[in-house]
């Protein structure tokens, strides 16, 4: 249970077959088929699918109040913004429109969450991450609290992960040391030498993107996944379940969900106000929008 103080709560579910607008890139399509693979991408431009739309609409919300699509975001370089192995369909847009960069474990930017430079603490105003924390090495508690140290005091991490709704995590290798993956009669096997010298050899891995790629590490639970952060650091905890069809968001289960944890109240810095009532200004002096609101085209 969460500890005094704090929150958690659920958005409601439910889904409907209407065409949808792609929130990443703005392509419209039909909608996702009822219990159809949310992996599977579903539009015909970017190829986003519905976990990617659905992390995008829940940090449209977490920033501004509103889901907006992305191509609507306004351009604030004032608004820090981190990804650890995000997704390549949304994060160079993302980058388009705020300060924004990706990170990855294996290649440059790198970024290891278990071990990020100090110089980096207290320097985002979001974090966002897309099926990454199953992989991190264990305690995954110590990677949520890095990723709380990496925001400021009101900023928000935004991110997907799969869980069950089992009463416990699943952790596959929690005396993890030194480790190395080696071939045995054509299968993978993980050989570990425990810190207290001890030898483990793991069969029947599961990689995620093929075998011999990336290790599962673990599989939460929803439950585990709230208290873990609370615990780190977090004031609040939103898991997004409900469905946006307007985006082509549609859930049939309660599971996987877009999370967000909230450091703090969210409030815009100084110099992004300033950034965003400039751009206000400019939308509101022109004369095409004073033409739209004449002809009551624009409301």
């Amino acid at each position: 249970m969460p500890a005094v103080g704090h929150s958690v709560y659920h958005a409601g579910t439910g889904a409907s077959p209407t065409p949808f607008t792609c929130n990443i890139c703005g392509q419209s399509g039909p909608p996702p088929q009822q219990g159809q693979d949310p992996e599977v991408g579903t539009c015909s431009r970017c190829g986003s699918n519905v976990r990617s739309r659905g992390l995008l609409w829940a940090l449209s919300q977490e920033l501004f109040g509103a889901g907006l699509p992305l191509p609507g975001f306004p351009h604030l370089t004032t608004l820090q913004g981190l990804g650890i192995g995000d997704s390549g369909v949304y994060c160079h847009r993302l980058q388009e429109k705020l300060a924004y960069h990706n990170t990855f474990f294996d290649r440059e930017p790198r970024l290891d969450i278990t071990r990020p430079p100090e110089s980096e603490f207290g320097k985002y105003d979001f974090v966002t991450s897309s099926e990454v924390f199953e992989h991190v090495l264990p305690p995954p508690e110590e990677a949520f609290r890095n990723v709380c140290r990496l925001l400021r005091p009101n900023g928000v991490f935004v991110f997907t992960v799969p869980y069950s709704l089992e009463r416990s995590t699943i952790e596959h290798y929690p005396d993890l040391h030194e480790y190395t993956i080696a071939q045995l009669g054509g299968r993978h096997v993980l050989v570990n030498r425990t810190r207290d010298g001890r030898v483990q050899v793991f069969e029947n891995l599961v990689f995620h993107g093929g075998p011999g790629s990336t290790l599962e590490m673990r599989i939460f639970s929803e439950c585990d996944l709230q208290r873990m952060l609370l615990e780190a650091g977090f004031h609040s905890v939103r898991i997004y379940g409900e469905a946006c069809p307007e985006f082509g968001i549609a859930r049939d289960g309660p599971c996987s969900l877009p999370i967000a944890a909230r450091k703090g109240e969210f409030a815009l810095g100084r110099e992004t106000t300033r950034e965003l009532m400039e751009q206000w200004k400019r939308v509101v002096r022109s004369p095409w929008l004073r033409l739209g609101l004449k002809l009551r085209l624009v409301r």
